[in-house]
């Protein structure tokens, strides 16, 4: 008995978590559907996902970006700035008092830690897929681009990136970006996100 009501615990402890966490995971579209996911970062509009998701070549963004927010409103995108070789976006909507997500820290990542990822594969929004991490840092098997990446032992589908990594506590922890395999994946660490953030939203720092 005791055992079923720790698992029961931990269950509705989970539940809370990616309960607040959906709150703050947004689609992204354009006219023609759905291309990914994003994150609120600040509550007046402020939206982070991958570059690929929004640039329809290497380097020119959709004309026709829209955000859906958790409450199914449609709200048209403005591109802040982007980074192709961080693969990171920055996008504004003309709304205030949004639930925001809650950043990490990935300096202290270790293989083995529990994470799940949010995201929308195949149209399917606001799923969930968690496992565990491989690696962190440069020139992990796969990735020799000299940067620093999450490996990921868990299902990433197309729709999910753009979209969180989070801890057990739905801390951000990095930004969902690549497939490797089936079972493997890559996200961009957070910190590397909130420099990505800091250089390119003028007045807002986050740390």
């Amino acid at each position: 008995m005791m055992s079923t009501n720790i698992w029961q615990q931990i269950n509705q402890s989970m539940e809370s978590t990616i309960d607040t966490l959906r709150q703050s995971v947004v689609q992204i579209v354009t006219n023609e559907g759905a291309i990914g996911a994003g994150t609120i970062w600040h509550s007046d509009g402020l939206i982070i996902t991958n570059a690929h998701v929004i640039l329809k070549d290497k380097q020119t963004p959709h004309d026709d970006l829209s955000v859906i927010l958790p409450d199914d409103n449609l709200h048209t995108a403005q591109v802040i700035g982007f980074d192709v070789s961080k693969d990171l976006a920055a996008l504004a909507i003309d709304v205030k008092d949004l639930p925001t997500i809650t950043a990490g820290n990935s300096s202290n990542l270790v293989a083995g830690r529990w994470v799940m990822a949010v995201g929308h594969p195949w149209g399917v929004i606001d799923s969930l897929t968690s496992g565990v991490i491989i690696g962190i840092g440069i020139n992990l098997p796969e990735r020799f681009d000299d940067r620093e990446w999450i490996a990921l032992s868990l299902k990433l589908r197309p729709g999910h990136s753009g979209g969180p990594l989070v801890d057990v506590d739905g801390h951000l922890i990095g930004i969902n970006t690549m497939i490797a395999g089936p079972e493997v994946g890559f996200a961009i660490p957070v910190d590397v996100v909130k420099g990505f953030v800091n250089e390119t939203v003028k007045g807002l720092e986050i740390t």
